[in-house]
């Protein structure tokens, strides 16, 4: 028995593994590993735990010592393995996958994995790239360039590359609480009610209710969502012009991110998506950005960037210039 590692789990380590095993979706190793640590916490011996669990010995002895010189979390968790680092940066992965649904070249009715890495060499730096490092990638990101009924993006060219990368840039910022990165989109609803009453549930029967709806009209949702922190909000409309678009960045900074000195905001190149819509919305004074102008930022076609100083635009009435 390794003694050298004794394994003593709190009741509150305890309670995890429990549920650990009792159900959800976890690896086999992990679930193995959670065997280990408490059949070693009961006092069972290193074979008896290798026999009983399905493992070896080696693998008993070193979940117990991560245990032990790390945490619960270091004992059931993978490791880094050795091997050669992944070839593709997660940008060039993008644009590996932009490119898989991309039209193919003249005269190619789809892509190929070769056609797909010969492609990346030109666009990358990359002297050359196996057909099965493509095939990875693609297999990691669900993507098959022979199927015919998914959306693809048009043309990958030089202005999509370098907007896609800019955009990239952005999310891999380090998080800074003054320069927030929001991205921002919209979706209309239709409203609906019930024609007749369902229903209730009772013991042995569901609720019921009928297939027969009534229309209530639409509504708009301007959904915000933090880029770096795990944070949303959802304002509701009647309907999604300019103004309800202006009002909603107007929103953003004055109620969201009063504190915040810059607001970077992704969204989508649509027509009332401007900066024009503040202009159309506020005096010039407010609707102007941060000095002395913001960048886009474009994903896909085009994405916008909307700034706006805390020391020009605050939550105070903005004086009018004398006529």
């Amino acid at each position: 028995m390794n003694v050298r590692y004794r394994v003593e789990l709190s009741e509150v380590e305890r309670q995890e593994l429990k549920a650990l095993l009792s159900g959800g979706k976890h690896s086999a190793r992990k679930l193995k590993r959670a065997q280990i640590l408490l059949a070693a916490d009961a006092g069972a011996g290193d074979e008896e735990i290798a026999c009983g669990v399905g493992v070896g010995g080696s693998t008993v002895s070193r979940t117990k010592r991560r245990f032990v010189l790390g945490n619960l979390e270091a004992a059931l968790g993978e490791q880094p393995r050795p091997g050669a680092a992944r070839k593709l940066s997660g940008k060039e992965e993008a644009l590996l996958v932009a490119t898989a649904c991309a039209k193919p070249p003249t005269g190619r009715a789809r892509w190929t994995l070769e056609l797909l890495a010969g492609e990346m060499v030109k666009l990358t730096e990359h002297g050359e790239l196996s057909r099965e490092t493509v095939r990875r990638r693609l297999a990691e990101n669900d993507l098959k360039p022979w199927r015919k009924d998914m959306w693809c993006i048009p043309q990958v060219d030089g202005t999509y590359v370098a907007r896609m990368e800019d955009v990239l840039d952005l999310y891999a910022e380090t998080p800074d609480p003054q320069r927030p990165v929001v991205c921002f989109d919209e979706s209309p609803t239709q409203l609906i009610g019930e024609v007749r009453q369902p229903i209730p549930a009772e013991p042995g029967r569901l609720e019921r209710y009928d297939c027969e709806y009534r229309r209530n009209g639409t509504a708009n949702l301007f959904v915000f969502l933090d880029a770096h922190q795990p944070w949303r909000t959802v304002k509701v409309t009647d309907s999604r012009t300019a103004r309800d678009f202006a009002e909603s960045m107007r929103d953003l900074v004055d109620l969201h991110y009063p504190k915040a000195k810059l607001i970077r905001v992704v969204l989508d190149n649509l027509s009332t998506h401007s900066p024009g819509a503040l202009y159309e919305a506020f005096p010039a004074p407010e609707a102007h950005p941060a000095p002395p102008g913001v960048p886009l930022h474009a994903q896909a076609r085009l994405l916008a960037q909307h700034g706006r100083d805390r020391d020009r635009c605050s939550a105070q009435p903005v004086p009018r210039p004398p006529h």
